[in-house]
């Protein structure tokens, strides 16, 4: 059965839309848009992201910069024109890399979310 999509929980959601769009190159539907919810075009599985609860987003602290999530149970894949200068980008931000023990780089979103980047 082919995946149709991932949803990632967020506490700032316009942050955290900003940046897989303005970094990523991600784009929003607006047909799909609410409050708490973004999709995402693309051209395999769509990605989402919703905005926790504000009750719940009330006792979750963001650091800055954000601490990497690394112990979660799924990390996601990008793929993007330019794998270098979208690390560029997302380091000039201020946001951690990961230099990977097997060469590998990988990145956080503004909320601690470890993520990896491939070429298009």
């Amino acid at each position: 059965m082919p995946l149709a999509g991932v949803m990632l929980f967020v506490k700032d959601l316009p942050r955290v839309t900003a940046f897989y769009r303005d970094v990523l190159g991600l784009r929003p539907i607006d047909d799909t848009r609410l409050p708490d919810w973004v999709e995402f075009r693309g051209d395999g599985v769509r990605f989402s992201l919703h905005a926790i609860p504000s009750s719940v987003a009330a006792g979750i602290s963001i650091d800055s910069p954000p601490r990497a999530r690394e112990h979660g149970a799924a990390k996601l894949t990008f793929a993007v024109g330019d794998v270098e200068a979208t690390l560029g980008a997302i380091e000039a931000m201020g946001l951690p890399l990961l230099k990977r023990w097997w060469g590998d780089i990988e990145a956080v979103d503004p909320e601690g979310n470890v993520f990896a980047l491939q070429k298009e």
